[in-house]
């Protein structure tokens, strides 16, 4: 196991072996090179296990299966945080129309902030790498990517060096 806290085992033992559908590459992957993102923007442990649990809960399916989970023993703000992000990077999806940079809503958590970081930047890469061109919204995803970024003030340079950190 990569880290020690609760939080990531119970997202391993969530995803168990799944594998994304059209990359094949394994779910937790997501995990842990966000957590590697994380690390490297000096996000904190509050951040770091919420980005861990945050797909337990992200979408309404989840929510609702999960709702009755255990998270005994997980700290009242990792779970406030995994919320405050469903609420956050729910709001503005790549399927929603696009909207003015400014539009897009932040936390008034810097955590969650710092999660959304980790998510957009590590689900470009792995766009980028296995999606870009064959995916039939392609356009409109990078836009939106983008879009993400700027709202949260990674400028490209910075999207390149912690991309370097986890290809």
């Amino acid at each position: 196991m990569l880290y020690s806290f609760k939080e990531y085992q119970l997202i391993v033992d969530f995803y168990g072996d799944q594998k994304a559908q059209r990359s094949q590459v394994p779910l937790i992957n997501h995990i842990n090179e966000g957590l590697v993102i994380l690390n490297a923007i000096a996000a904190n442990k509050t951040a770091q296990k919420a980005y861990c649990l945050h797909p337990i809960l992200q979408n309404d399916e989840a929510l609702v299966q999960n709702f009755r989970a255990n998270f005994e023993g997980i700290a009242p703000q990792v779970m406030i945080a995994t919320i405050e992000y469903r609420s956050v990077a729910n709001s503005y999806l790549s399927q929603h129309k696009t909207q003015a940079i400014d539009d897009i809503r932040l936390s008034p958590l810097p955590e969650v902030n710092n999660m959304l970081i980790a998510d957009k930047v590590q689900n470009r890469k792995d766009f980028e790498l296995y999606h870009q061109n064959t995916h039939p919204r392609s356009e409109k995803l990078a836009k939106y990517f983008q879009q993400w970024l700027r709202r949260l003030g990674v400028s490209e340079e910075q999207y390149q060096n912690l991309v370097k950190l986890i290809a």
